[in-house]
């Protein structure tokens, strides 16, 4: 992939370190840095060594929000100031990058080494796994900025903490503790900062070492296009055409001998080309 100017992308083993790379800015958003995001998380789905993308960033901020260092006029695309935020005719990829993530099929785990604002926030909301520093803060502060939640967090973000505290917390627009993240469910786990790093690798590594590539990819796509279903009909019609046809796998085999023989798995399918033909669907309004 392409040399990023807003991003570090590092590969460590079956783990891409994704580091957004601004603390000048502190790590303020740009639609530059969305379309290498975009370009990372594509990289990691087509990459079979990469099985678990970290999206962490350096310096003491995870993203303060959206670049507004055009003035008053940030968001102003008519002026053409905003164009740094919402991409120009050289940058509308940045748009894609919800997208980019929520497609890739390899999970993904959000390292917040510090608070995270607005759109520096929402781009995380597509991810699987977040974990926290115990110092970081969290704020849905469009309404504070004359705007709306955007990069569909008005649909994640029900999703991950439930309606009535999304409401709370995109209608006030103020900044909550990773404490309270954490209660409400939008964190699985706060640390120290000093072992942030190390957790988040610990997970990745967990996923890596442990489980199937193919059956990762199948199992969050379930996940994230039927767990906010009224009933479990739609599931039900898709989980078990796919575990027939992975129940002949080479995968499976492998599993179960590894169970019964008390030692790691060594699984051989990989995502590139031996996803079964019902891995997607095509009435999935998530599969951009």
């Amino acid at each position: 992939m392409q040399a990023s100017t807003t991003l570090v992308v590092e590969q460590d083993g079956p783990i891409l370190w994704v580091r957004i790379n601004r603390p000048e800015a502190m790590n303020a958003y740009t639609a530059t840095m969305g379309a290498e995001l975009a370009a990372a998380f594509d990289h990691a789905d087509a990459d079979d060594t990469i099985r678990v993308v970290i999206l962490s960033a350096l310096g003491r901020v995870f993203c303060a929000g959206a670049d507004v260092s055009a003035g008053a006029g940030a968001f102003d695309t008519e002026s053409g100031e905003g164009a740094r935020n919402f991409g120009g005719r050289n940058e509308g990829r940045n748009a894609n990058f919800i997208a980019a993530v929520m497609n890739c099929r390899k999970p993904s785990i959000v390292a917040f080494n510090g608070s995270a604002a607005g759109v520096g926030l929402t781009l995380t909301l597509p991810c699987d796994i977040r974990i926290a520093a115990d110092t970081a803060k969290f704020g849905c502060v469009f309404t504070r900025r004359g705007l709306v939640p955007e990069a569909g967090s008005a649909w994640f973000l029900p999703q991950i903490v439930g309606l009535s505290q999304a409401l709370k917390w995109c209608l006030t627009g103020a900044l909550v503790p990773a404490s309270e993240a954490l209660e409400k469910g939008l964190l699985t786990e706060i640390c120290p900062a000093e072992q942030l790093d190390a957790r988040a690798r610990e997970l990745a590594m967990e996923i890596a070492a442990n489980t199937s590539p193919v059956a990762v990819a199948l199992t969050r796509r379930l996940l994230w296009r039927f767990g906010s279903d009224a009933d479990p009909s739609g599931a039900l019609a898709v989980d078990a055409p796919l575990n027939i046809a992975l129940g002949k796998g080479a995968d499976v085999h492998e599993g179960v001998a590894a169970f019964l023989e008390k030692r790691s798995p060594a699984f051989p399918s990989r995502v590139s080309s031996d996803m079964p033909d019902t891995a997607w669907w095509p009435d999935d309004p998530t599969r951009a």
